[in-house]
């Protein structure tokens, strides 16, 4: 493999059939990204947006309508073995046999992607997914971490170089999501791409390199975490003044003013036409003497949802 990126998206099209010869919804609208190696790379979208309908495109179970996709240097349509071959995907749902156990499970997956008897990881990654001493229980048995873990090591079974995580951590309780957190960070550390979807924005923003947002099937953003949190246009600083509020201090660089205490107020202003000296300067014109200051950077939600209200939907 060459130093191109892990997945690479050219003008990707899917359009689904509509009925009676009619146009279909289109899911994706010449969406064209790469997904660079080695890193964790977050595909952020609200529902809908056609999230589901790239990585099932990745996956090989949705056929595109037009554009390229490449995984690993190989081109899903030319080579479509070699393409995946070269991906694991880890779905939102919950799925294999319950009497299987784990270790049945793994081996069964293996076989399926021609992976021979001594090739095999079976117990490896089911000691890296912390399962091993379940290897012999029946699946049905397991916890619903356990389950997720145990999804995580099956798309593991060929050593993909990448891996798509699909929801992972919808409907779980925080003690697994940190679990499945700290797992992803060691096979991203071992060197395994890692491509997540998920709708806690803050796990995103603290796990991922890079994110690209769909809405509407169109690509709106696709940029570093840093540059991305860094396009937010407000920015807010909470006050603390000297005496309880009969009023607000008012000013026309504040978009906002809200008191959220008897002597706190939280300002939000236009990071680009105001700085925060000029607002402490207008609160303190307006008689008020400044006790505490404390700010708020904007974080991932505030850019997500600018972004995504601003898009027309596609026809």
């Amino acid at each position: 493999m060459s130093e191109g990126p892990a997945i690479s998206i050219r003008n990707l099209v899917k359009r689904y059939a509509g009925e009676k010869g009619a146009p279909g919804k289109l899911a994706l609208d010449d969406v064209s990204f790469d997904v660079p190696q080695g890193g964790i790379f977050g595909l952020l979208g609200p529902n809908g947006a056609g999230k589901s309908t790239l990585i099932n495109t990745l996956a090989g179970l949705v056929m595109k309508t037009s554009g390229q996709v490449s995984i690993w240097g190989f081109d899903i349509d030319k080579n479509m073995r070699n393409a995946k071959r070269a991906i694991g995907i880890v779905p939102q749902e919950i799925f294999f046999d319950p009497f299987f156990t784990p270790f049945e499970v793994l081996e069964n997956q293996a076989g399926l992607y021609g992976v021979a008897k001594p090739l095999r990881r079976s117990m490896e990654l089911l000691q890296d997914v912390h399962l091993a001493d379940k290897a012999k229980s029946y699946s049905r048995t397991l916890s619903g971490g356990m389950k997720r873990r145990l999804l995580v090591a099956k798309a593991m079974v060929h050593s993909p170089p990448v891996l798509v995580l699909d929801e992972p951590t919808a409907g779980v309780d925080v003690e697994l999501r940190r679990q499945l957190w700290e797992l992803v960070s060691e096979m991203n550390a071992q060197g395994v791409t890692v491509v997540l979807t998920t709708h806690y924005l803050e796990e995103a923003e603290e796990l991922c390199d890079r994110i690209a947002i769909i809405n509407h099937g169109k690509l709106i953003a696709n940029q570093s975490t840093r540059e991305l949190l860094a396009t937010a246009r407000e920015k807010v600083v909470v006050l603390t003044l000297d005496r309880d509020l009969s009023g607000l201090p008012e000013h026309a660089c504040f978009l906002r003013c809200e008191k959220t205490g008897e002597r706190t107020v939280e300002i939000t202003y236009n990071k680009d036409t105001t700085n925060a000296g000029e607002v402490l300067a207008s609160v303190q014109s307006q008689g008020f003497a400044i006790v505490d200051v404390t700010t708020k950077e904007a974080d991932l939600e505030d850019v997500f949802v600018s972004l995504t209200s601003a898009v027309q939907v596609p026809v």
